[in-house]
């Protein structure tokens, strides 16, 4: 860049690495048979479509009542409503970590593409210093920007994407950073570095629990 050149816009360089890690989401539910979608790979419960289902509702709550646009469509996600009760119990609070029997992977998945066209109509129609209120956040923090949303969302889908990364591969194997790329070196024997691995990591005693 010479001194003449003026930086990427801010909101449009945010707004691009947003996209990049729904779509990492995303895609690592795609081609899954529902059970294997479903299937909770982790002794807490983590599930891909759950991840996907959990997404949705962070978009839906950080670009939407943050600014003072509530989602526009509740009977698409009744769990907002009963998790957002004051009496809400630990079940409501657990149901957008997992898809019910009644919601098919199709749907999530298709829900969250339409939570992607209300959460950029906040970022499109906002400019990056525009107020919000996080009510949910702690004293002393729940003011913020659309520019720190921006980036705390961000920050969280690629956190999510990353245990996505870890189930796909153990549900069927796929891997990699985006659809069509594996992202991983061509020719290196990766069953002999695992082997490698574990090996060094069996030669130290297993500690009692």
């Amino acid at each position: 860049m010479t001194t003449n050149e003026l930086p990427p816009d801010a909101k449009v360089v945010l707004h691009r690495y947003l996209r990049s890690a729904r779509e990492a989401l995303v895609w690592k539910v795609e081609g899954l048979p529902e059970r294997e979608a479903r299937m909770p790979r982790t002794p807490t419960g983590t599930n891909l479509l759950g991840l996907v289902k959990h997404a949705a509702t962070v978009e839906i709550g950080y670009f939407g009542g943050v600014f003072g646009r509530p989602w526009p469509h509740p009977e698409d996600a009744p769990w907002l409503a009963a998790a957002d009760a004051p009496d809400a119990d630990a079940d409501a609070l657990q149901a957008e970590f997992f898809a019910t029997a009644d919601e098919p992977a199709a749907r999530i998945v298709g829900l969250y593409r339409q939570v992607w066209d209300f959460a950029d109509a906040t970022i499109d129609a906002l400019p990056l210093d525009a107020a919000g209120h996080v009510w949910w956040w702690r004293e002393g923090r729940r003011d913020v920007t659309l520019h720190q949303i921006l980036v705390h969302v961000t920050a969280e889908l690629n956190r999510h994407a990353g245990h996505a990364d870890i189930l796909r591969e153990e549900a069927d194997g796929s891997v990699g950073l985006v659809a069509g790329n594996d992202n991983l070196a061509q020719g290196f024997d990766y069953a002999a570095f695992t082997a490698t691995v574990r090996g060094i990591a069996e030669q130290f005693p297993q500690e009692a629990r």
